[in-house]
Parts: structure tokens; C-alpha cells; sequence
């Protein structure tokens, strides 16, 4: 085991009926600035028990925040919070809404004049953030428990991501309830998302972690066993309160001390989406069983542990067990409609190229949990999912 530090200072608010909860949570004597996306929450009743909750408060409004969050929208989100002299950030929304506010919440205490996509770059470090508490809407992230950030930029098709433990939220409020609306796209999504964040943390190589390892496949196995319970019947509280804490765990924190992390997963995917605009849960579905397959050499082990465990595959030899355990990964994704092939989209070969290039041209090479994929293997691991 690695040696870590862990402190997530995020307070949850969980359960039925908590978003009323803000009148009492939300610090006094500041300007608020609400965020949010499309019309969604105000036709499921949440714009109405936020705003309800906000009375008295000193608050704007900013909508219109993207599935994928652009930096473009984001700027302009960054201008009005300027001129309104906001001081607290509440984002109420899925992934993105809250991803692109933490962004916000970094870019508003830049120096003047610092360009703030280089916070995505990785060239402006992040001293200073607004702080910012969230209403959680869509369980996929687990972005409302940690100090991750993915934002996309329209005029150079880019999407990138920087970490700040200055970002994470002072608290976050998950009602179940607010979920029973989603879209069976969106929750099939969020369930894919959940279980590969379980999957770059977990399924490495062996390091002498067994109480993570078990942390991890607990989450697997309530994500399967909520699945199909949650996707028949999205008003059934019980299986979406497990599915909205078990994406929640999938990404605080919790699995990955000590042990070995790989996210080339998310690194590939995310350039399906700048590109081609796919889901991006729906990219790790295409991404994660190439890179099973690809690079069983490193992956092996952990491979067929999870086999083991997850779906119950004890016979045959290595790479049989591995083949039946990628098989059944495959056949989970897609009984949730979610497809695992680049052909899906219409795409082939060409995009293979493309997504490699791209990150050769960005020095995205040697990367994974063993450092092994080059440009080459990213070709290998998508040309196994046209």
C-alpha cells in the first residue's frame, strides 16, 4: 500500500425533502450566485424549493450551463458574478453544472489579466476559490464530494480537467426524490460513469490494498444489483438513494488511498467527446473494455479478481477468464442501452488515429497506471471497439 493523505472536509446532506435545508446552511450576509442548466429543475419543482429556500438571501441567477460545461458559457457566467460582486457559489444541477462553477470558483480568484484556461492546462495553479456549496440532481460524478473539475472549450474542441481540494464543496445535498424525472438515458449514463470511476481506481494492478479492493467491489455490486431496479422504476426511493450514494462513493476519495489509480480510460474518452460530442459516460463504455483487452499484460490480475468477484468466473484459463469477464462488462453496459462500439456512432478507424494524435500533440503519451500506453496502444485499444 502507497502512503496517502485523506481528508474530505464535504458535509452531505442526504434524504428526502433536504434541499429546504439551505435556508439554514447557506452562510449569512453573502452575495449568491445560483447556477444551474436548462429547464429542467424548474419543471421537476427544484428551482421552486431552492428559490423557496433562498428567500431572504441576496442572490443572481445564472442558466444555461451545458452537459460537457464550456468554458465559453462558464466566462460568461464569470463576467455577470463580477459585476454582481457574488461571493458564494451554489451550482444545482448533475456533473456539469457543479464541474464548470468549481472552474468559476478558481477562475474568480485569479490575479488580473491570468488567463484561466490555464487552470485547465495545468500552467496557473489554483491558491485561491470562491467557496461553493451544490444541490446535487443527477448521481454520476461524484463531483459533489470532491475537488474535481472537467470543462470543455468549444473553439479548440478541447476538454480538460484540473483537481483542487480548494473546489470541493462546503456542503452538497442529495434528495433522491429530484432524480425520479431523469431521462432513462441520464441515469443509464450515471450508472456507467459510477462504475469506471470504481474501475481507474480498482482495476490496476495488485498493491497490497484488500480493504479498498473490497470498498470497491462493494460499490460494483450495488451498482448491478441497482441497475436494473432503478432503470424499471425511477421512482423507487430505495434503489435510487443506493445508486445516488454509491456514485457519490465511487469518486470522494475513499477507494483510491494507497492504492494505484489509471484514468487512460477518461484521458481517451474524453477526446471521443470533444470531437464527436458522444456522452461521456457513454465514451467510457466504448474505452474501458479495449483497454481491458488491450493491455490484459498489465491488467491481468486485477482483471480476473474482479471476475471473480463481481460476476463469478472461476474456470478456464487466464485469458479466458479475462475474455468472459470483459464479455460480461459488455453485457452490463449494454443491458442499460448503452452501446460499447465506435460503429454505434458511426465511427471507424479515422477517429482511432485522430484521438491518438490529439493527445501526442498535447505530450499525453506514456501514460496509465504502468506508464505503457503510447500513442500506438491508444490506437489498438479503440480499433478493438470499432
Amino acid at each position: 500500500m502507497n502512503n496517502f493523505n485523506f481528508h474530505n472536509p464535504v458535509s452531505i446532506i442526504f434524504g428526502k425533502n433536504t434541499i429546504a435545508q439551505l435556508s439554514d446552511i447557506l452562510p449569512q450576509n453573502e452575495k449568491i450566485m445560483l447556477l444551474y442548466g436548462g429547464g429542467s429543475i424548474k419543471r421537476n419543482g427544484v428551482y421552486d424549493q431552492v428559490t423557496k429556500a433562498l428567500k431572504g438571501f441576496d442572490y443572481v441567477e445564472f442558466s444555461g450551463i451545458e452537459p460537457n460545461p464550456s468554458y465559453e458559457t462558464m466566462m460568461e457566467a464569470y463576467e455577470i458574478a463580477k459585476q454582481e460582486n457574488v461571493t458564494f457559489l451554489l451550482p444545482v444541477g448533475g456533473g456539469s453544472v457543479i464541474d464548470g462553477t468549481k472552474f468559476l470558483a478558481a477562475a474568480l480568484c485569479l490575479p488580473e489579466g491570468v488567463e484561466s484556461w490555464g487552470i485547465l492546462q495545468g500552467t496557473v495553479p489554483v491558491e485561491k476559490a470562491m467557496p461553493l456549496g451544490c444541490v446535487l440532481t443527477l448521481p454520476a460524478t461524484g463531483t459533489e464530494m470532491n475537488g474535481n473539475s472537467v470543462v470543455s472549450r468549444k473553439s479548440t474542441c478541447e476538454k480538460l480537467s484540473f483537481g483542487s481540494l480548494l473546489v470541493m464543496p462546503k456542503f452538497s445535498i442529495l434528495d433522491p426524490e429530484v432524480c425520479f424525472s431523469l431521462p432513462d438515458k441520464q441515469i443509464a449514463n450515471g450508472i456507467v460513469d459510477a462504475f469506471i470511476h470504481v474501475m481507474e481506481q480498482y482495476l490496476t494492478f495488485p498493491n497490497n490494498t484488500p480493504l479498498q479492493d473490497l470498498w470497491a467491489e462493494s460499490i460494483l455490486r450495488v451498482l448491478i444489483d441497482t441497475a436494473p431496479k432503478v432503470m424499471s422504476d425511477h421512482t423507487n426511493y430505495d434503489a435510487m438513494a443506493n445508486f445516488m450514494w454509491s456514485a457519490t462513493m465511487a469518486l470522494n476519495g475513499i477507494i483510491s488511498r494507497g492504492a494505484i489509480e489509471d484514468w487512460s480510460t477518461h484521458i481517451i474518452g474524453h477526446e471521443l467527446t470533444a470531437l464527436h460530442g458522444i456522452d461521456h459516460g457513454r465514451t467510457l463504455a466504448i474505452v474501458l473494455p479495449g483497454n481491458m483487452n488491450i493491455r490484459r499484460a498489465v491488467k491481468g490480475k486485477k482483471i480476473m479478481q474482479y471476475g471473480e468477484r463481481i460476476w463469478g468466473i472461476t474456470q478456464g484459463s487466464d485469458n479466458e477468464k479475462i475474455d468472459k469477464t470483459i464479455e460480461k462488462t459488455v453485457e452490463f453496459f449494454e443491458s442499460l442501452g448503452v452501446p460499447t462500439r465506435l460503429s454505434a456512432y458511426n465511427l471507424g478507424k479515422e477517429t482511432c488515429l485522430e484521438v491518438a494524435q490529439r493527445l501526442a500533440n498535447r505530450g499525453v503519451v506514456n501514460f496509465g497506471e504502468a506508464g505503457d500506453i503510447t500513442q500506438e496502444v491508444v490506437v489498438k485499444i479503440l480499433e478493438d471497439r470499432i
